[in-house]
C-alpha cells in the first residue's frame, strides 16, 4: 500500500493552505510594530505569538534570566544580556517574547510555554513591570521621535526615560536629550521607579549609531555619546536589583562599513564586560521552530506519519554504506520524526552549503522560502498532481516565480535564473525533457528534475564553491520502492544534457557560466551538411574495411562501378539510400537494377553481390553533428579558454563521440540483401547489434549468412559429384568456381580459392579426374586417384574436370565415349552450362619406350611474342608438366601506348590470386617516368 502523502497527514497554517502572496515581513517582527499595534496577529496577539513561538534551549535561559533578575534574584539573573543569532528563533523574536511576558505578568500563566518558562526559573509567577523599547532603525537622528501631545525625544535615553517615567521621567533627562549629551549614571539611576522591574530592550542599536555617526555633538557626535549613555545604562542596571538590559547588536555584515565594525567591536566588549552573549538557537532547534511558525500547533503526525518514517529509516539503514559519512545514521529515527514533514536535508542543506553566502538572512528570508515551498506543494499535492511522502529538496518548487524569486534574493544574485529554467524546471528544460522520454518508473518519479532540483540546493546554487556529492544526492532523494541506482542514471543523462551542470570526480554543481554542452549545442548549428556528409561515409569506409578479404564496394552510383566477376563482393550503400520511410522503395529499385546489370550488358554473377543496406541514417546524422562540433570546440580550446577540467572533459566527450559513431554505423547497418535460391530478394537482419558482437561488421555478415546457409567456407567434393551437368563428360574448371556466383542453386564461397581443395581432394578420393588438354585433344596432364597438391590446381576454361567413369576409363587405358568439344558458357540468368549432346574422340598416348637421359638440367630464357605464348606451353613446357622438376621463372611487362588503367590492374592482381601466385606488382607512375625523360634531357 503506497504511503500517505505528507499533506494529508499535517496540516500547514491557513494562509499558507490558501497560497496568500507571502512577503517577507510576514517573518520579519519590528517591535516598534508590536507596541504600536500595527504588527500582523500571529505578533501582536501575545497568545497567538506564544503558540506559533518554540522555546529553545538558548531562548529558555535568556527569559529565565530576564524574569529571575526582573524578580529580584540575583544568582542566574544576569542585569545586561546581549543577543546573538543563527539560523531561526531571531533576536527580535526573543525580545518580543519578552515585552509580552513582563508587560502582562500573570495574565500570560496560561500561554503555551509559561509554565515550562516558570519551572525552568524556579519561580511562582510572572514578574509584571515597565517595559522600554528602543528600535535603533524605527529613531530618527534628526527629528526624534514623538506623539500626540507628546514632546520630542531626540535621543535614545530621552526615548526610554519616556517610556519608564513618561513626563516626569522626561523632565529627568531633558536637558540632556535636547543637547544630545550623554546623561551620568546618577542621572539613570534617577529613572528607575523604587517598587516596578524595569525592563529595557534595545534593538538594531548598531543601526542608530551608523546615523548618530554624522550627528555632530560638541568635539563628539551622537553615536559616542550613545555609547556612552549604554555604558552608564549597563553600569547603573548591574547595580540595581529588578533591572534588566536586553541589547540585540548586529546588522547585515554585508552592510557594515569599517566605522560600524569598531562600533561592533565596542559593543561586544561593552556586553560582555557585564555578561556572557547568548546564541538563541542550536542546530536540532531550528526544525521545530520552522514546524511552529508554518503548520498548525498542535501537530499529530498519527499512525500514517509514523510509518512513512519507518519505512524511510528502513531504506536509509538498508543503504548507509552509499550515504554521506557525516549523517548520524544511528539516530535516523529520531532525526527523520523531528524534521516530519521535511526531509532532514531540506533544513540542513541550508546550514551546511548556504551560510557562507554573503546575502544569506538566517531568519526572515528562510522562513519565507519554506512557507512559499510548503504552500505551493499543498495545492499541487491536493490537485492531484503529485503524492510525495515528505516534502523534499528535490520537490523544490523552483519553476514558481515567487519562490524562485526568494531563492535567488537569498542567493544574492539572479543571474540563476537562465540555469534554472533552462536545465531544471522550464517547460523545455533537459530535467522535463529527460523525464518524459524516461521509463516509466523514472517518469512517475519525476527523478531527472528531482536529482537537479537537489543539486541546485547542495551546491549553493552555484554562488560559492560548494559542490553535490554523489552520497549526498542519494540522501536527499533516497525513498522507499527507490532504485538507488536510477540516482546516478538520472544524473548521468542530466551531465549529458545540460548547459550549466558540472561534474568533476562524481561531484556536482550548478556554474553561471555555461558548460560545454551549451558550447557543444551552439557548435552544433553551424556543422555543414557536406561535412556530416563525408564524416559518415569515412566512418562507414573505416568500419567496413576491416575484416575477412572479401571485396568491397563502397557507394556505387553506376551498376558498371560494381565488378561482374566470380568473387563475393559485399556492395554497401550510402546512408541516404536507406529503408526509411521514402527513401525504400527507391533503394530496393537500385539493387535489383545494379544486380541484374553491369554497365550496358547483363551481369552474369548475380549471386556474387551482397548488399549492405542502411536502415535509417538519421542516428548516424546525428552521431557525426555532434562528432564534428567536438572537434571544432577542441580546436577553439585557447580561444574559449577552457579550464583544465574543461579540457579533460572535452578530450573524454571526444572519444565517446567517436565510438557513438562508429557504434551507430554498426546499428545502422543491419540490413544485408541478396538473391535467394529460386532468384528472389531475401533480407537478412542482423538486429540489434553494436561492436562487441564480432571482431568486425564484415565478419558479422559473413557468419550469419553461414548460419543461413548462404555462403560456405568450404565446399565437399560430393557437392559437385551430386550437382554435375547432366550431359557434361568434361567440366572446365572455371565453369566450376563460376557457378558458385551465378546459380543462386549454388552456394556462395566466401573465398573462390577454395575450389582448389575442394577439386584436389575430390581426386585423391577418385570422386572425379583432373586434366588439361593440348590442342590435339588429349589430356595432359591428367590426374585421378593420385595425390595433388591445391597449389597445382589451375582454375582456367582449359583444365577441366572429368566423371569418375570417364576417368577410370583413361587411367586403363580405354577409349570411353565421351560428348564432344563445346565451348563451356555461364548463363547470365542461371549461372549453370546449358546441357549439350556430342562424341569426340579421345587418343591416349601409348607407353614409349623411355630414353636413356643425355643431360641432368636444361634452361631456356629468352623473349616471346604474347601471341604465340600458349603455344609456348603446349610445345615446350607441356612435355615437362607431367613429370617432376620443371621450375618456371617468368617476368613479363605490359607497357601499352595508352597506358594501363587501375581497373586493368586490379583485374590482373585478381587473376595472379586466383592461380594462387603472389600479386605483388611493379607499378610505374606515368607522370614519373616524364619527369625522369625530362631530367635525362636536361
Amino acid at each position: 500500500m503506497p504511503l500517505k502523502p505528507w499533506y494529508k497527514i499535517v496540516t500547514p497554517r491557513e494562509d499558507l493552505r490558501e497560497g496568500k502572496p507571502l512577503d517577507a515581513s510576514e517573518f520579519a517582527i519590528h517591535l516598534d510594530q508590536v507596541i504600536e499595534g500595527r504588527a500582523p496577529e500571529d505578533y501582536k496577539d501575545p497568545e497567538r505569538f506564544f503558540t506559533r513561538t518554540y522555546l529553545t534551549k538558548g531562548l529558555i535561559e535568556v527569559v529565565c534570566e530576564v524574569i529571575r533578575r526582573l524578580s529580584g534574584e540575583t544568582v542566574g539573573a544576569s542585569p545586561v544580556i546581549n543577543l546573538t543569532t543563527q539560523f531561526g528563533g531571531g533576536k527580535t523574536h526573543a525580545l518580543t517574547l519578552l515585552y509580552h511576558l513582563i508587560k502582562n505578568g500573570e495574565r500570560a500563566r496560561n500561554w503555551i510555554g509559561v509554565n515550562r518558562l516558570l519551572d525552568a526559573a524556579q519561580l511562582n509567577s510572572i514578574p509584571q513591570g515597565v517595559v522600554a523599547i528602543f528600535v535603533g532603525t524605527a529613531f530618527d537622528v534628526l527629528k526624534g521621535h514623538s506623539g500626540n501631545g507628546e514632546p520630542t525625544r531626540f535621543t535614545p535615553w530621552g526615548e526610554i526615560a519616556w517610556q519608564i517615567g513618561g513626563e516626569k521621567g522626561y523632565e529627568i533627562v531633558k536637558e540632556h536629550d535636547v543637547k544630545r549629551t550623554a546623561p551620568s549614571g546618577n542621572i539613570i539611576r534617577k529613572l528607575f521607579p523604587p517598587d516596578k522591574p524595569v525592563l529595557i530592550l534595545m534593538d538594531e542599536v548598531l543601526n542608530y549609531m551608523n546615523r548618530a555617526r554624522a550627528r555632530k555633538v560638541g568635539s563628539s557626535n551622537l553615536s559616542s555619546q550613545f555609547l556612552q549613555f549604554l555604558q552608564n545604562l549597563t553600569s547603573e542596571a548591574s547595580g540595581r536589583a529588578g533591572v534588566s538590559l536586553v541589547l540585540s547588536l548586529p546588522m547585515s555584515e554585508q552592510e557594515m562599513t569599517v566605522e560600524d565594525q569598531a562600533d561592533f567591536g565596542r559593543l561586544q566588549k561593552l556586553s560582555t564586560r557585564i555578561d556572557k552573549p547568548y546564541v538563541l538557537s542550536e542546530g536540532y532547534e531550528i526544525v521545530e521552530i520552522i514546524r511552529r511558525r508554518l503548520f498548525e500547533y498542535p501537530m499529530d503526525i498519527g499512525t500514517d506519519g509514523k510509518k512513512v518514517i519507518s519505512e524511510y529509516v528502513e531504506w536509509i539503514m538498508e543503504h548507509r554504506q552509499q550515504l554521506p559519512s557525516w549523517f548520524p545514521v544511528q539516530s535516523t529515527h529520531e532525526i527523520f520524526e523531528s524534521s516530519y514533514p521535511f526531509h532532514p536535508t531540506v533544513l540542513s542543506v541550508f546550514e551546511r552549503k548556504w551560510q557562507t553566502l554573503p546575502r544569506f538572512q538566517q531568519t526572515r528570508g528562510i522562513l519565507r522560502l519554506l512557507a512559499l515551498w510548503v504552500s505551493k506543494a499543498y495545492q499541487e499535492g491536493f490537485k492531484g498532481a503529485h503524492r510525495d511522502p515528505l516534502i523534499t529538496l528535490g520537490t523544490a518548487p523552483l519553476d514558481d516565480s515567487l519562490f524562485r524569486a526568494a531563492v535567488f534574493e537569498q542567493l544574492g544574485d539572479s543571474r540563476l535564473e537562465a540555469a534554472v529554467v533552462t536545465d531544471i524546471v522550464g517547460k523545455k528544460s533537459h530535467a522535463v525533457r529527460l523525464d518524459e522520454e524516461a521509463v516509466d518508473t523514472i517518469k512517475k518519479a519525476r527523478l531527472h528534475r528531482k536529482v537537479a532540483c537537489a543539486v541546485f540546493f547542495e551546491s549553493s546554487g552555484g554562488q560559492a564553491r560548494e559542490e553535490a556529492t554523489l552520497p549526498e544526492i542519494r540522501l536527499a532523494l533516497g525513498e522507499p520502492d527507490l532504485d538507488i541506482g536510477n540516482i546516478e542514471t538520472a544524473l548521468e543523462s542530466l551531465t549529458e544534457a545540460c548547459y550549466y551542470l558540472t561534474c568533476e570526480k562524481s561531484k556536482y554543481r550548478f556554474s553561471l557560466v555555461p558548460n560545454l554542452n551549451k558550447l557543444l549545442s551552439d557548435r552544433r548549428a553551424s556543422i555543414q551538411e557536406s561535412a556530416i556528409k563525408e564524416a559518415i561515409r569515412a566512418e562507414i569506409q573505416r568500419v567496413f574495411a576491416a575484416g575477412p578479404g572479401v571485396e568491397r564496394v563502397f557507394f556505387p552510383e553506376k551498376s558498371g562501378q560494381i565488378p561482374d566477376r566470380a568473387a563475393l563482393t559485399l556492395v554497401i550503400l550510402p546512408p541516404e539510400q536507406s529503408l526509411e520511410e521514402g527513401a525504400r522503395k527507391e533503394t530496393l529499385e537500385k539493387i535489383d537494377l545494379f544486380t541484374r546489370e553491369h554497365g550496358s550488358s547483363a551481369r552474369t554473377f548475380k549471386s556474387a553481390l551482397l548488399w549492405a543496406v542502411p536502415d535509417n541514417p538519421r542516428q548516424l546524422n546525428e552521431d557525426a553533428r555532434k562528432l564534428l562540433a567536438w572537434e571544432a570546440l577542441e580546436d577553439e580550446a585557447d580561444e574559449l579558454r577552457l579550464e583544465s577540467s574543461q579540457r579533460k572533459q572535452l578530450s573524454e566527450n571526444m572519444k565517446r563521440a567517436e565510438r557513438d559513431l562508429r557504434e551507430s554505423v554498426w546499428r545502422t547497418y543491419k540490413n544485408v540483401y541478396l538473391l535467394d535460391k529460386n532468384n528472389r530478394w531475401k533480407c537478412v537482419d542482423l538486429g540489434l547489434v553494436h561492436s562487441s558482437a564480432a571482431d568486425s561488421l564484415v565478419s558479422l555478415i559473413l557468419s550469419r549468412l553461414n548460419q543461413e546457409g548462404d555462403i560456405e567456407e568450404t565446399i565437399s567434393p560430393n557437392f559437385l559429384v551430386r550437382n554435375w551437368p547432366p550431359a557434361f563428360t568434361e567440366w572446365s574448371t572455371k565453369s566450376v568456381r563460376d557457378a558458385f556466383f551465378a546459380s543462386p542453386q549454388f552456394p556462395r564461397l566466401i573465398n573462390p580459392e577454395t575450389i582448389k581443395q575442394t577439386i584436389a581432394d575430390g581426386v585423391i578420393r577418385g570422386l572425379f579426374g583432373y586434366a588439361g588438354k593440348t590442342p590435339t585433344g588429349q589430356y595432359n596432364p591428367f590426374y585421378f586417384v593420385t595425390s595433388i597438391n591445391v597449389f597445382d590446381i589451375e582454375i582456367s576454361e582449359d583444365v577441366f574436370l572429368i566423371p569418375k567413369e570417364v576417368a577410370q576409363a583413361i587411367s586403363e587405358g580405354e577409349k570411353p565415349p565421351i560428348a564432344p568439344e563445346k565451348e563451356t558458357r555461364i548463363s547470365p540468368e542461371a549461372g549453370v552450362p546449358p546441357p549439350t549432346t556430342g562424341e569426340i574422340e579421345v587418343t591416349v598416348d601409348k607407353e614409349k619406350e623411355i630414353a636413356a637421359p643425355s643431360a641432368s638440367s636444361i634452361v631456356w630464357e629468352g623473349e616471346i611474342p604474347p601471341q604465340k605464348w600458349m603455344n609456348f606451353y603446349t610445345k615446350v613446357l607441356s612435355k615437362f608438366a607431367t613429370g617432376e622438376g620443371l621450375k618456371i621463372y617468368l617476368k613479363f611487362e605490359a607497357k601499352p601506348e595508352s597506358g594501363i588503367s587501375s581497373q586493368k590492374i586490379e583485374e590482373t592482381k585478381v587473376s595472379l590470386r586466383e592461380l594462387g601466385l603472389r600479386e605483388d606488382i611493379e607499378i610505374k607512375e606515368e607522370q614519373n617516368e616524364q619527369e625522369g625523360k625530362s631530367n635525362s634531357s636536361n
